[in-house]
């Protein structure tokens, strides 16, 4: 059976091959290690769950769920936006509920782009935002993220057929994969590039909770004029550990957020209504839990920091988010060292050249596990003597 051109343009998916191989190791019997997955490792908190438990019962929510999300979880985005941020958003128009921000990302290309249109895209990035491109027929620019940047991108480097040619630029910060975090300054840069050039620019903010050593990020919407052309998209899969729950939300320019809407409303019939009441108590107590889950974090990127000094490794320490973004050691690809690490140590580390051109030569481990299996994972390592 052959499949749709479309799919021919898209590579197998980063963390479905991660998957596979951790599969076919468990198979063998091997006492797999994952850091390669950024999936918590910690419960979804009780008072959520219980919220889930009672919203579940009454029959009111058992029908199809509004399109853009209940009303009631709308307000409530706009007031955690409100609290968090101190930026004002109008529920019915600025605000939009996901299947978890994955969909809306995906969506979100699909409802501006064009075949053989440019979208602007990070290097190294989450996949799905080249995998979208490539779904929609349109080309990504690259935009690389280095060291020197400060995994930042340089927009001056963008040629000008590029600009005039692109509908979307997307970033992420905090980052996923390399940590950096952006500062207001950073996120006005953006905003006035997309001001300047009818570009809709897109923050990924899934990690904005975690950040150390004493950094807040701001939300890209806390940029002058930032609602004329931004959009932000969160996730509750990390903040409140509700991966498998699917619950997501964008915000931000309200142009944008109806087209946004619109190509949704015509895939999908939105998320279960006892999912986003559930999704309201997250964010109704999140600072507490949040704030727990940041210290433990932070403890695991301080075992994590002396363990990779010890054995020699080149790293940034993160500002933000849960990964660490590392440098292979000489006469290895990011592939055969993460090839090497699972065979040799049961160890799964996400090669570097899954996130892009620029991943390559670096490997990305997750904080999610916890701290006795994390200290396991290096001294496995520090059993190679590499």
């Amino acid at each position: 059976m052959k499949q749709a051109r479309r799919l021919d343009n898209a590579p197998p998916y980063l963390f479905v091959e991660i998957e596979e191989n951790i599969k076919k190791a468990l198979a063998k019997g091997v006492d797999v290690i994952n850091l390669g997955i950024g999936d918590p490792d910690m419960p979804t908190p009780y008072f959520v769950v219980r919220k889930m438990a009672e919203a579940i019962k009454n029959p009111i929510y058992h029908a199809y769920p509004e399109y853009d999300g209940c009303l009631e979880f709308r307000c409530a985005v706009a007031e955690h936006y409100k609290k968090r941020f101190g930026v004002d958003l109008d529920p019915e128009t600025e605000v939009v509920a996901l299947l978890g921000s994955k969909e809306g990302i995906a969506h979100i290309f699909f409802a501006l782009v064009n075949e053989g249109d440019f979208t602007l895209v990070p290097d190294p990035e989450y996949p799905v935002y080249e995998l979208a491109t490539a779904l929609t027929g349109g080309v990504p620019y690259h935009m690389p993220l280095t060291k020197e940047n400060g995994f930042f991108p340089d927009l001056s480097t963008i040629p000008k057929e590029v600009i005039k040619r692109s509908k979307i630029l997307f970033v992420n910060y905090p980052n996923n994969p390399t940590g950096a975090v952006a500062d207001l300054e950073q996120f006005q840069k953006l905003v006035d590039f997309g001001l300047e050039h009818d570009i809709v620019v897109c923050n990924d903010n899934a990690y904005s909770e975690f950040t150390y050593d004493g950094i807040k990020a701001p939300s890209i919407l806390n940029a002058d004029n930032a609602k004329e052309i931004a959009v932000e998209f969160h996730s509750f899969s990390k903040s409140y550990n509700m991966t498998g729950w699917r619950l997501g939300f964008a915000v931000g320019n309200k142009e944008a957020i109806s087209k946004l809407k619109k190509m949704k409303n015509n895939i999908d019939s939105g998320v279960f209504t006892a999912i986003q009441i559930a999704g309201i108590e997250a964010l109704k107590g999140c600072e507490k839990f949040v704030e727990g889950m940041r210290k433990i974090y932070a403890r695991r990127r301080d075992i994590a920091i002396n363990e990779l000094q010890k054995l020699g490794f080149e790293f940034e320490v993160p500002k933000g988010a849960f990964y660490f973004w590392i440098k292979v050691p000489d006469g290895y690809t990011s592939k055969s060292f993460a090839d090497m690490l699972l065979e040799k140590t049961g160890v799964v580390v996400a090669p570097g050249r899954g996130y892009g051109e620029y991943g390559e030569g670096y490997i990305r481990i997750s904080l999610t596990i916890n701290d006795e299996r994390l200290k396991e994972a290096f001294e496995r390592i520090r059993k190679l003597g590499i």
